[in-house]
């Protein structure tokens, strides 16, 4: 089984449904509740809580049962774009440590970190952004400042413990169950036009343009590309982008909106403060147990379950075509989860609802 902390959260609960998709039975960690969270309740998952940051309650999640890999995407232990404190610092190092005793004394095979897009911050390149490029020690937020601590101490970790541990860079990341995100205003555009209420870019915090641009990703590729990193075989890397490996502007997310939502108003100032850069995803691997990723396609083919489109065996199936994903929709005549059915398709994805050069199901939340 793989354990997954904050495996009932966004991407978490991604992850787990592929994971179930291919096979691994889950552990859902959570810090709050020992209930299995009513989007997951359909699978056949365990939910346990604990709090990463507690060596005995993780301990005790072993002696339950037999934990063969780790999935580590809890959260930073901090209220959004603050430090937090010592307080905060000391639970982000203590999980961190914890899981690496853990995974030495279950003998896991491996561990996954969560990373973030934010670690390549401030780097002056041209072209897709590569996961050995070398990035700046220093960072302008708390949470892509932690995810570089957590990668290097990761780092650490694996040489100290023999425990193979990888850093996973996951990219703007957007779909069901998705928040309002302060980097990119993706999440903040599809939840104006799926709740009807006026946009609100409060969260964001860099006012954003028209042409700003980001390596989007639909969140259900995100937890594919994740669960594919865990349970391959033999990896030869460290560290992995997970992303769709190309750069979706908010005028391009406006216009695909705009397709299912012709009076949304998401008016945003001309220009381009931020172009963005897409993350090379070559190292990714493509398909269950494969150790090495092939040649990313310019649209991998579209498939049913497990890749984006509503099905009849999806319980949240569109019920109308005047939808757009990513937030949980405020009035129910627009309660679906995806472009599925529509003339719109979501930005950064190629027909199927799959992210575009990003075929991870044979065919990746932000920077965050």
């Amino acid at each position: 089984m793989i354990l997954v902390t904050g495996g009932s959260g966004f991407i978490g609960s991604h992850t787990v449904r592929a994971l179930h998709g291919l096979g691994e039975p889950s552990v859902v960690m959570q810090r709050r509740s020992g209930q299995v969270p009513p989007h997951l309740a359909d699978l056949p998952v365990v939910a346990e809580q604990a709090d990463v940051a507690d060596l005995g309650a993780l301990r005790a999640i072993g002696e339950r049962h037999e934990i063969t890999g780790i999935v580590h995407l809890a959260g930073y232990p901090a209220p959004r774009g603050t430090a937090g404190g010592i307080e905060a610092t000391q639970g982000l190092l203590d999980g961190l440590l914890n899981i690496a005793r853990a995974a030495a004394e279950w003998g896991v095979r491996r561990v996954s970190l969560a990373s973030t897009l934010g670690v390549y911050g401030g780097i002056a390149h041209s072209g897709p952004l590569t996961e050995d490029l070398p990035v700046l020690l220093t960072a302008p937020h708390p949470i892509p400042r932690s995810k570089k601590i957590a990668e290097l101490l990761g780092e650490q970790l694996a040489e100290a413990t023999g425990t193979e541990i990888v850093s996973l860079r996951i990219s703007g990341t957007w779909g069901p169950l998705g928040h309002e995100d302060p980097f990119f205003a993706a999440p903040a555009l599809i939840h104006a036009a799926a709740s009807g209420k006026p946009l609100d870019l409060s969260a964001l915090l860099i006012p954003p343009h028209l042409g700003d641009g980001l390596d989007l990703c639909y969140v259900k590729d995100t937890g594919r590309a994740i669960a594919l990193v865990q349970l391959a075989g033999h990896l030869q890397h460290r560290t992995y982008n997970v992303a769709s490996g190309r750069v979706t502007t908010n005028a391009e997310v406006i216009a695909a909106i705009r397709e299912a939502v012709p009076e949304a108003e998401l008016g945003l100032p001309a220009g381009a403060g931020r172009p963005g850069a897409a993350l090379d995803i070559t190292r990714l691997p493509r398909t269950p147990g494969s150790s090495r990723s092939t040649a990313p396609s310019a649209r991998p083919p579209a498939t049913s379950p497990g890749s984006g489109r509503a099905t009849n065996a999806d319980p949240r199936r569109r019920q109308s075509r005047r939808h757009v994903p990513g937030i949980s929709p405020a009035r129910s005549e627009r309660a679906d989860t995806g472009f599925a059915g529509s003339r719109a398709r979501p930005p950064g994805t190629s027909k199927g609802g799959r992210c575009t050069r990003a075929s991870h199901t044979s065919g990746p939340r932000s920077p965050s």
